[in-house]
């Protein structure tokens, strides 16, 4: 499975403000994400969003995202900073497991799922996906909320997708010509850890017989 996927460790966290907002004294009422500018009712179809998606904080304002935006720009040179990048990849895997006739994902899961593809194919989104560096944070941060509900499946789904690329190697064929669902990457899961089981046995123990007792020759 994805490493990033399975380890959260490895994740960079999106900028903290965007989980705590600036106190008042702090706020410049920023609307502008460069010289883009940020739309009220945007903002507020964004947060409703977020909260179908399981997002327990508070509605995100202009200031915080454009500051997010600030911070992120400022960073680095890298064409997209690697806190968006790894969700770009979340996205993708969601976007791939949602459009696959072969992987049935649980309802709650994949109306979450959808949620987070039709949001990523909106060319209408909050932020311009155009915008160099900063253009998918909007998609990062829905990601971000909708992961708690998908991470889990995403990672089986990558799995299946693994075995089921094993599966048509073996057989001389192209995944997308074998009949591999997901009860038959359960039962080729299963078949798998049992055989890696049975190997660690094998590393743990020997088929030689036990030695005999030491004896005298009279």
């Amino acid at each position: 499975m994805n490493a990033v996927m399975t380890n959260r460790s490895l994740v960079q966290p999106l900028p903290a403000v965007l989980d705590t907002p600036l106190s008042f004294n702090l706020l410049r009422r920023r609307k502008n994400i460069g010289d883009y500018h940020l739309a009220s009712v945007d903002l507020e179809r964004f947060n409703h969003l977020l909260a179908r998606l399981g997002r327990d904080k508070a509605p995100l304002g202009m200031d915080q995202l454009a500051t997010a935006a600030r911070q992120l720009s400022a960073a680095t040179d890298e064409a997209a900073p690697e806190c968006i990048a790894q969700r770009i990849a979340w996205i993708e895997s969601v976007v791939a497991m949602a459009g696959d006739p072969a992987w049935e994902a649980a309802n709650d899961v994949a109306d979450c799922a959808r949620l987070v593809v039709d949001y990523a194919n909106d060319v209408h989104d909050l932020i311009p996906d155009w915008m160099p560096r900063i253009g998918r944070l909007d998609d990062a941060i829905v990601i971000d909320a909708a992961w708690p509900t998908l991470h889990h499946e995403a990672a089986c789904y990558e799995d299946f997708r693994r075995l089921r690329a094993l599966e048509a190697s073996l057989r001389g064929c192209s995944p997308d010509a074998l009949p591999f669902d997901r009860q038959a990457w359960q039962v080729a899961r299963q078949a798998e850890a049992a055989l890696i089981a049975h190997r660690r046995r094998v590393r743990e123990s020997s088929y030689v017989p036990a030695p005999s007792a030491m004896f005298r020759v009279h």
